[in-house]
C-alpha cells in the first residue's frame, strides 16, 4: 500500500531530534489516528517509513498519515505520562483505549470523636484512614452491610448525626451503638469498636477475634451475661466472614493482572490484594489494534489504568509476562506514586497462585463475552432476515412512556448497537405541557425532542426505531417522520404487548402498511426486540420513580410560607430527609441553621396539621 503523497516524511524526519518525546499521527481529516512515545524520536518515527513492513496493518496505518507533529520532553518518564494524556484527550483509533478511567472506591473511617465508616471515591483529602481500593461501589456497599452486623459503628452523615436527640432505626436493629445520644455507649467503648474495625480491615482478623474472646470470657466471669452474648454473636459473625476470605496470603499491597487473548479479543483481569486479603477483581475488554503486539497492548493498558483518574498505585504489580519497557514503566509509575513500584513477571510462590487465578478468570470472562457476542450477532442476523434488510443493523433505539395516573410523566430512549446496550447514549425526557395520561401526546413530544428536523447528527440516526405500544403510538412516530428532511430514515416498528401481555406473544407492527410481522416465540430476532423493549421499560420506570420521589420530597416543604430553596435544603440535610423532619420536635427543628423559633413553629404546625 503506497504512502500518502500529501505527507513529505523525508522533510519531516530531517528536522527530528534524537531526544525523548511523544509523536502524533493525523489523517487527511486532521483527526489524530495514533499517539506514540519514543526514547529516541528520530529513530522511532523513522522505523514507520522503512521500505518494507513485517506487519501489513502497520503499513495500512502509515498509508493514512497526512501529517505528524511531536512534543519533546526531558525524560522517558515524562513521555509516558504525556502519551497517556494525549490518548485520553484524542482517543485515537489505533491506540489501546481504556474506557473505565474512574477512580476506585475505598472504605473510609473518619477522624472524629465518634468516627463514621463510609464509602469514599476520589482524592483522599479528608482526615482519617482509607482501606482499599475495591473493584466496585457494590463491593464496598456489601462490605459496609457486613460491618453493620459486626461492628456497631455509625454510617450516617455528620449533619444527621449532629441533629439526633434520640437513637434512630439503626440502633433499634442493633446495627449502630448510637454514639449520637449520651448514655448508650461510652467514648472508650466506641473507640474500641473503631480500633477493632481498623484491625479487621488491615487483615488482622485473628487478633480481633482473640481480643473479643478475652472480653467475652471476662464478661462471663463478671456475670455480665448479656454483654457476653453480644460478644459471642460478634465473634461468630467475624468467623463467618473470615471463612469467606478463602484466598489469602502474606502480600500486603499488590495488584495482579491476568491476560487472555482469543479470536482477536482480549480480556485483562485485575485483582486487588490489600492487607493479605483479596478485595475483589474487575475484568476489562480493551480493543487492541492489530498494529500492536500483545506485550505492547498490555503495557499501554497498564499506563492508562494507573495514570488516569485518582487510582492508587500499589508497591507490587504482578504481570503474566514482562513488558517491553518494564523498567521505564516502573520508573514512571514510581515517580507518579512518590514511592518505589516493583513489577513481578511470571511470579513464584504465593504470587503465582494469584496470577494463575487472574489468568483463569480472564480466560473465563473472555469466553463468556465472546459467547454473548455470538448470541447477539445471531439475534441481529435473524432480525435482519425477518425484516428483509440487506445491510447490517448498526443502531436501534426504543421509546417507552411511564407515569402514575398521568403524573410525573417520563419518556425513555435506549440505544443498542451490534454489541448490545449502549448505555452512554441512553436518555430520559421529562414530559410537560400535555394532558395527564395522554401517552400519544407524550410520544409525539419525546420524538420531536429526540429527532429535530433542523439539528441532527446523521451518524446517530438509527436504522430502526421501536415504539413500545400499538398503532396509536406508532402513528405519532409516523407523523413525525413524514417531514423528515434527511436521506437516511429509520424503519419504524411498533411493539404491542397483546391482550395477555405475556413475553413471546408480542405483536410487531410495521409503519406505513401496519402489517403484522410474524415471529415465533423462540426466534432470536424476537428475543432481541424483547431485550430492547424491556430495557426501555426498565429505564422509563426508574426515571419516573426518581422524579416522583424528588417531587414527593420537596413538594411538602414548598407549600410552607417563608421556606425557600436554601431553608428546604438545610432542613432535609440536618434532619436526614423528609421523614426525619416529620418526626422531629419543634425544638429540634429550631436547631437547624437559619430557622428561628417562629419559623420552627410554622414548619412544625404545617407538617402536623
Amino acid at each position: 500500500m503506497p504512502l500518502n503523497i500529501e505527507f513529505n516524511y523525508q522533510s519531516f524526519l530531517e528536522k527530528l531530534t534524537h531526544h525523548p518525546g511523544v509523536y502524533r499521527m493525523y489523517n487527511s481529516q486532521e483527526d489524530v489516528i495514533y499517539v506514540g512515545k519514543a526514547k529516541n524520536l528520530k529513530k522511532r518515527v523513522s522505523s514507520y517509513f522503512k521500505a518494507k513492513h513485517d506487519n501489513s496493518k502497520t503499513q495500512a496505518l502509515v498509508s493514512q498519515i497526512a501529517s505528524m507533529d511531536v512534543t519533546v520532553v526531558s525524560s522517558e518518564t515524562e513521555a509516558f505520562i504525556l502519551e497517556n494524556n494525549f490518548i485520553k484527550k484524542y482517543r485515537p483509533r489505533y491506540n489501546v483505549l481504556l474506557k473505565d478511567d474512574k477512580s476506585y472506591p475505598f472504605i473510609f473511617i473518619s477522624d472524629h470523636q465518634h468516627p463514621k465508616i463510609s464509602m469514599h471515591r476520589g482524592p483522599q483529602k479528608q482526615k482519617g484512614e482509607y482501606f482499599g481500593p475495591y473493584p466496585s461501589a457494590w463491593a464496598v456497599k456489601e462490605s459496609l452491610r457486613t460491618f453493620q452486623k459486626i461492628f456497631p459503628i455509625r454510617q450516617c452523615e455528620d449533619a444527621y448525626y449532629r441533629a439526633r436527640t434520640r437513637p434512630c432505626l439503626q440502633y433499634q436493629m442493633q446495627r449502630c451503638s448510637a454514639p449520637c445520644v449520651k448514655g448508650h455507649i461510652s467514648d472508650t467503648e466506641y473507640a474500641e469498636q473503631v480500633l477493632l474495625a481498623k484491625l479487621f480491615l488491615k487483615g488482622k482478623d485473628q487478633q480481633v477475634i482473640d481480643t473479643l474472646v478475652k472480653q467475652m470470657e471476662k464478661a462471663s466471669i463478671e456475670l455480665r451475661f448479656e454483654q457476653a452474648a453480644k460478644l459471642r454473636d460478634q465473634i461468630g459473625a467475624l468467623r463467618k466472614v473470615q471463612e469467606q476470605q478463602w484466598v489469602s496470603g502474606a502480600q500486603e499491597e499488590m495488584d495482579v493482572f491476568g491476560f487472555a487473548y482469543k479470536h482477536g479479543g482480549a480480556c485483562i483481569q485485575v485483582m486487588f490484594v490489600r492487607d493479605g486479603k483479596l478485595l475483589g477483581a474487575k475484568s476489562f475488554f480493551p480493543k487492541i489494534p492489530t498494529i500492536l503486539g500483545i506485550d505492547d497492548a498490555l503495557q499501554s493498558f497498564i499506563l492508562q489504568f494507573y495514570l488516569a483518574g485518582n487510582k492508587t498505585i500499589p508497591k507490587q504489580i504482578v504481570l503474566p509476562q514482562a513488558l517491553p519497557e518494564q523498567d521505564a514503566v516502573a520508573d514512571a509509575l514510581s515517580e507518579h506514586a512518590k514511592y518505589k513500584v516493583k513489577f513481578f513477571a511470571g511470579a513464584r510462590d504465593s504470587k503465582r497462585r494469584y496470577l494463575e487465578l487472574a489468568n483463569k478468570n480472564a480466560e473465563n470472562a473472555l469466553i463468556s463475552q465472546q459467547t454473548q457476542q455470538k448470541s447477539m450477532f445471531a439475534r441481529y442476523k435473524d432480525l435482519e432476515s425477518v425484516i428483509e434488510r440487506d445491510e447490517p443493523i448498526q443502531r436501534m433505539e426504543c421509546f417507552d412512556i411511564s407515569h402514575t395516573s398521568g403524573q410525573q410523566t417520563v419518556a425513555s430512549c435506549v440505544v443498542f448497537n451490534r454489541d448490545g446496550p449502549l448505555k452512554s447514549d441512553y436518555r430520559l425526557y421529562n414530559i410537560e405541557g400535555i394532558t395527564g395520561g395522554d401517552d400519544y401526546a407524550a410520544m409525539a413530544q419525546v420524538l420531536a425532542r429526540r429527532y429535530k428536523y433542523t439539528q441532527q447528527d446523521e451518524d446517530k440516526i438509527p436504522d430502526i426505531v421501536f415504539i413500545d405500544g400499538g398503532k396509536g403510538q406508532l402513528g405519532q412516530a409516523e407523523a413525525h417522520f413524514d417531514k423528515w428532511p434527511y436521506a437516511k430514515k429509520p424503519l419504524l416498528i411498533g411493539v404491542a404487548k397483546g391482550t395477555s401481555r405475556k413475553a413471546g406473544l408480542e405483536t410487531l407492527i410495521m409503519a406505513g402498511s401496519h402489517e403484522i410481522i410474524p415471529m415465533n416465540p423462540d426466534q432470536p430476532g424476537l428475543h432481541l426486540i424483547q431485550h430492547i423493549r424491556d430495557e426501555s421499560h426498565r429505564f422509563a420506570i426508574a426515571g419516573h420513580r426518581n422524579r416522583r420521589q424528588k417531587i414527593k420530597t420537596t413538594s411538602t416543604l414548598e407549600s410552607i410560607p417563608g421556606v425557600g430553596g436554601k431553608r428546604r435544603q438545610a432542613l432535609l440535610k440536618y434532619m436526614g430527609g423528609l421523614q426525619g423532619l416529620k418526626k422531629a420536635s419543634q425544638d429540634e427543628i429550631q436547631k437547624v441553621p437559619g430557622i428561628s423559633a417562629q419559623m420552627a413553629e410554622i414548619i412544625y404546625d404545617h407538617l402536623h396539621t
